[in-house]
């Protein structure tokens, strides 16, 4: 994690979970995190195992232009970024795994600008199973916000030990982390079969759909 806000949130639901793969999502105070507020969103599975966000701060809308209550994860990315946002997702929820993606959000006016989303599972049962996440922007142009960012593409994903010490986080926002054991095994061919991920010590990272 390289952002303050992606660092922050972590270290909240760090600490709620007290060694649990996940902290309860009744645990969740919005006064505890409301500087961050703007840019943290809710996931919830519908009905056919699609992530849909139940809820989505009022920067993050602002920055897509519309209210994303309601509106499918993947849908934010490029077409062939969609199974693999889907399988990382699906990682979170399944088995727990905390995930950290940087991807480039682009404009109908050809402008881009990097992002930086984490997403962090909450336990609640099989009934309504939950994550909750934060997206921040690694800089802020005068134009983001007025002009709608209308896809994203995928640059690189981590996978993170949330069992490391959270002020080595802190002090070493940038360092690369290692895979997080249990969710691993799910994330070795998140795209198709013939794009492998670079693995760099424990950590593997995957390409976007960027070309250039």
């Amino acid at each position: 994690m390289k952002l303050q806000g992606s660092t922050e949130l972590f270290q909240y639901w760090n600490r709620l979970r007290d060694g649990r793969p996940a902290p309860q999502r009744t645990e969740i105070e919005p006064a505890d995190i409301k500087s961050l507020l703007a840019d943290t969103f809710i996931l919830e599975l519908d009905a056919r195992g699609a992530a849909v966000f139940r809820l989505a701060g009022t920067r993050l809308c602002a920055t897509h232009g519309r209210e994303l209550k309601g509106f499918t994860f993947a849908s934010l990315w490029i077409g062939r970024d969609q199974a693999m946002i889907a399988r990382l997702y699906n990682a979170a929820f399944t088995d727990k795994t905390v995930i950290c993606v940087t991807y480039q959000g682009h404009t109908d006016t050809q402008r881009q600008n990097e992002f930086e989303l984490l997403l962090l599972p909450l336990s609640g049962g099989r009934e309504s199973p939950r994550c909750l996440g934060i997206v921040s922007a690694a800089t802020r142009p005068f134009w983001l916000g007025a002009d709608p960012i209308r896809f994203n593409v995928v640059d690189t994903v981590r996978v993170i030990d949330a069992d490391l010490e959270p002020m080595f986080l802190k002090n070493r926002p940038a360092v690369e982390v290692p895979s997080l054991a249990p969710g691993s095994r799910h994330l070795t061919d998140l795209r198709e079969p013939n794009v492998a991920g670079r693995r760099i010590r424990h950590l593997v990272v995957f390409d976007g759909g960027r070309e250039g």
